[in-house]
């Protein structure tokens, strides 16, 4: 059998090769703008962390959930989906409608799928990769509520992509 001198230095590369982490193996894919992102991307389950805008913070929410959203059965641009969130007292479930379009996300939340209770306005993030939307949640205009504007961020559930 012949030995090779430097076969020692292929099978010491290859070693390294898989001893690496593989986020350092996969080269890194460069996000779409936030204003190219579709409503069929907003498809699936997100989670949901809000917290009031007058003083409170994302690391100490007074709520959490999750919206499924899935395509809206009338609207071919838009979503339509579900909303579960914890409240002080009681959770909360909701219908949802809404879109992004140039990279700014709206929706409309009904409790009872008659009367809209909420909107959301917010933007997809740089850095989230179309995996994170900011923005407030408001009670919606003539509504007698004790809700009060809040902060959110949905962040799309790992799986969903």
């Amino acid at each position: 059998m012949k030995r090779h001198p430097h076969a020692w230095l292929a099978t010491a590369a290859l070693a390294f090769t898989f001893a690496l982490p593989a986020s350092a193996q996969t080269p890194a894919v460069a996000c779409a703008p936030p204003a190219d992102m579709a409503p069929a991307q907003l498809y699936g389950l997100w989670q949901l962390v809000l917290w009031p805008q007058d003083g409170g913070s994302e690391a100490a929410p007074t709520s959490t959930g999750a919206l499924l959203f899935e395509r809206h059965p009338e609207y071919p641009g838009s979503v339509r989906g579900n909303l579960k969130r914890t409240t002080p007292g009681n959770d909360r479930q909701a219908l949802v409608s809404g879109d992004v379009t140039s990279g700014e996300f709206n929706l409309d939340e009904s409790a009872d799928g008659v009367t809209m209770d909420a909107v959301w306005e917010g933007n997809v993030t740089a850095s989230g990769c179309g995996q994170e939307l900011r923005g407030i949640r408001r009670p919606a205009e003539g509504r007698a509520t004790t809700d009060r504007t809040m902060n959110f961020v949905l962040k799309k559930a790992p799986g969903w992509r």
